[in-house]
């Protein structure tokens, strides 16, 4: 067996529970569930209800197509994509993949049956097991430059 083999199977695989900074258990899949929903909630202050169950007061949301600074900026980012992507809805592709309070999950957009773009998101949970902060990726990794 390899010295990598060994680590791997050493390592503890990743869970959908998390152990936040402050030691107390963070039911992953809930909370990305409930801040996947809030994507697909056209109605504001439903969305804001799911947000505020999953998302912290000054969490911070930033994808390449900007950045949305506490709670009701992101209610207000969302309502945009609303806006602009009329029956598109976001899903998640993935389980949540967890390392202490960090985390991360793919995800498509989708206009019906059609996939329009895939991504992953990287976030951050905070002490009270909402999440602090997602960044989002579009796209598949880009080619390694030879």
């Amino acid at each position: 067996m390899t010295a990598i083999r060994a680590i791997a199977l050493a390592l503890p695989s990743a869970t959908e529970r998390a152990i936040g900074p402050v030691g107390g258990a963070v039911d992953a899949t809930e909370t990305v569930a409930a801040y996947g929903a809030a994507w697909n909630e056209p109605d504001d202050a439903a969305r804001a209800a799911l947000l505020a169950s999953a998302w912290s007061d000054d969490g911070t949301y930033e994808d390449p197509t900007g950045r949305a600074d506490g709670r009701a900026a992101l209610v207000a980012h969302i309502g945009g994509f609303h806006v602009m992507m009329p029956g598109h809805t976001i899903v998640q592709t993935t389980g949540v993949d967890v390392y202490g309070c960090l985390f991360r999950f793919g995800w498509a957009m989708r206009h019906e049956t059609d996939v329009a773009v895939e991504g992953m998101d990287f976030g951050e949970f905070a002490d009270d097991g909402r999440i602090r902060r997602i960044t989002g990726f579009f796209g598949p990794f880009p080619e390694l430059a030879t």
